[in-house]
C-alpha cells in the first residue's frame, strides 16, 4: 500500500457528509472549505499541492501545485493527521444537496476521471492531478471544460455530485450519450467525445443545449441528476429583475447566498 488505509461511515440522504476513522498516523487530504468537524489530537496542516509525494524537488511540487489551478482549485489542501494513540474522526460535508460516493481506487485499475470540482476527500498519498482530453472538440465544447481531474493511487477517495447518482457499466463498444454537466466520473478506459445534437431545431429550441458527451465502452460511468450549475441557473431564472414580490425576490436571493457560501 503506497496510500493511507482508511474507513469510513456516510451520513445522510440528500445532504450527506462522510465520517473518516482514522488509525495512529494515519492522514486524509481534503479540498479546502470541505471540512465539517474533528475529534481532539487530529493535526490540521494546509500543504502545497495534494501530498501524494507525486513530484520530487521545489519544481515537482510546484508543477503538481501548479495543475490544480488549472481545474480552478487552489494551490493548497488540507491534511488531517491522528497524532494521538488510538482511533480518531474527521468529518467531511458536501459543498451542495447531493450525493458522496466512495471509490477505492485499487477497484478500479488505480484512476478514475472526473469532474474538475467533484474531489472532495482521499487518503493521504491519492495523486490529484488533471487529465487532458487529446480531441480540441472535447476541449471547446466539453461544457465542463477541456480539463477534468484524475485521481490516482490505490487507496479510498470520495468525490460528490447533485440530485441523485446513478453508476452505468458499458460493455466493449457499448455507448451512452450525456448531458455535458451531468457527467461525473468514468474509469480511465472509457473514451469520451462531444457530439453535436443533430437538427437544427432540436439545437436550437430543444433546451437541452447544442452538444451532448459520447462514453464509449468497457468501463464505468457515474452520472447526476442535478449538476450545481443547473440548479443555479434555475435559482437566477426565478430571481425578479425588475418589479415582482419583494418576498419572492428575497427569497431567491437568500437561496443564492445559501449555496454561495456567503
Amino acid at each position: 500500500m503506497n496510500n493511507h488505509e482508511i474507513d469510513y461511515h456516510i451520513y445522510g440522504d440528500d445532504m450527506q457528509f462522510v465520517e473518516v476513522e482514522l488509525d495512529p498516523q494515519e492522514s486524509v487530504v481534503a479540498e479546502a472549505g470541505s471540512f465539517m468537524m474533528m475529534e481532539d489530537e487530529i493535526h490540521m496542516e494546509t500543504i502545497f499541492g495534494d501530498g501524494s509525494g507525486t513530484g520530487s524537488g521545489i519544481m515537482g511540487k510546484l508543477f503538481n501545485a501548479g495543475k490544480r489551478v488549472l481545474t480552478g482549485e487552489s494551490l493548497f489542501m488540507t491534511t488531517f493527521t491522528n497524532t494521538g494513540m488510538v482511533k480518531k474522526h474527521v468529518s467531511f460535508a458536501s459543498p451542495y444537496p447531493g450525493k458522496i460516493i466512495p471509490m477505492d481506487l485499487r477497484q478500479y485499475g488505480g484512476k478514475i476521471i472526473c469532474q474538475k470540482d467533484a474531489f472532495l476527500a482521499a487518503a493521504k498519498g491519492v495523486s490529484i492531478g488533471i487529465e487532458f482530453q487529446r480531441k480540441l472538440g472535447v476541449g471547446f465544447f466539453g461544457g465542463e471544460g477541456f480539463i477534468m481531474q484524475k485521481l490516482e493511487g490505490d487507496g479510498m477517495c470520495f468525490i460528490h455530485a447533485g440530485g441523485t447518482i446513478i453508476r452505468k457499466e458499458l460493455l466493449p463498444g457499448q455507448s451512452l450519450r450525456v448531458d455535458t454537466g451531468c457527467l461525473v466520473a468514468m474509469t480511465s478506459n472509457v473514451q469520451y467525445d462531444i457530439e453535436f445534437v443533430k437538427g437544427v431545431k432540436t439545437a436550437l429550441f430543444g433546451g437541452e443545449g447544442m452538444f451532448f458527451a459520447t462514453l464509449r465502452g468497457p468501463g464505468s460511468v457515474w452520472v447526476q441528476s442535478l449538476p450545481f450549475s443547473r440548479l443555479a441557473s434555475r435559482v437566477f431564472a426565478a430571481a425578479p429583475s425588475r418589479g415582482g414580490s419583494k418576498d419572492e425576490g428575497s427569497m431567491a436571493k437568500g437561496i443564492f447566498d445559501m449555496f454561495s457560501g456567503d
